[in-house]
Order: structure tokens, then C-alpha cells, then sequence
């Protein structure tokens, strides 16, 4: 899939963000967007002890959250600030317990036509080079 370069920079994204999610910030400054390239991004989503479930390790809610937010960043970074893009579907496999600390998301986008966008995400711990979840996602884009 060919797609352009972002329409979005880093700072224009996570400044988008705050201003339109606020709520995501309710721990704190825990959600960085790290790069975007043509259809892909990297995020980081820096440990908090919310995160944790029973066992010690990340939940899978906190997990999800960081694929779709990142699904959600690289679609806006190919496409702008359309903050009506929503999920349509998710899909996620998880692979390994992931230790507390810093997770990363590696997103990828597969597909992006006028009304819907498709990608996939893998996520991993620091220093790991094992991914501990594969996601699919797909995003509806509203009409401009």
C-alpha cells in the first residue's frame, strides 16, 4: 500500500491529542507518540501501577488501549486531524505476559481507503525483542 508521507508531525499529533482527549491523560503523561513515517508510527506508553492486573503484569485493557491509540495516531497521521475516526474493530492476540515497565507500539497501516482504514500493531516490552500482542484493527473515517 502507498501511502504519503504524514500530514501530521509529532508535536502537531500529541498537541491534537490533549486538546481533544484529555482523558487519556488521567495518570499523567504516559502516552508519547516516538516517530511517524509513511502509513506507520511508534508509541510508548510508560508504566503506571493502574496498569497492573493480578500477577504483576500489564492488563490486557491498558494493552488495548495503546494498540487502538495507536491506530488512531497513524491514521491521523496519514490522513489529519479527523477526530471522528472511530474503531470498528479490534483484534488482539496476546502472546507473552508483559513485565511492568514501558511498553511500545509498532503500527503499520495495511489499507487506508476514503471511509476505512485497516492496520496492525505489535507491541512490545523494553528491551524485548519478542512482541507480547499482535493486533488487527480496522477504523471508520467520516466523510470530510
Amino acid at each position: 500500500m502507498a501511502v504519503g508521507g504524514p500530514v501530521m508531525t509529532v508535536p502537531e499529533l500529541e498537541a491534537f491529542l490533549e486538546r481533544e482527549f484529555p482523558q487519556i491523560y488521567l495518570h499523567g503523561r504516559i502516552w508519547h507518540v516516538e516517530a511517524l513515517g509513511p502509513g506507520t508510527a511508534r508509541m510508548r506508553m510508560d508504566y503506571h501501577e493502574s496498569q497492573l492486573r493480578p500477577g504483576g503484569t500489564i492488563s490486557g485493557p491498558a494493552m488495548m488501549t495503546l494498540a487502538d491509540l495507536a491506530m488512531y495516531v497513524v491514521i491521523l497521521g496519514a490522513i489529519g486531524p479527523v477526530g471522528l475516526a472511530v474503531t470498528t474493530n479490534l483484534n488482539i492476540n496476546f502472546l507473552r505476559k508483559p513485565e511492568p515497565g514501558p511498553l511500545f507500539a509498532e503500527t503499520r497501516l495495511l489499507k487506508l481507503g476514503k471511509r476505512l482504514a485497516v492496520g496492525e500493531v505489535t507491541l512490545m516490552g523494553q528491551g524485548h525483542d519478542d512482541p507480547v500482542a499482535h493486533v488487527t484493527a480496522t477504523y471508520s473515517i467520516p466523510p470530510r
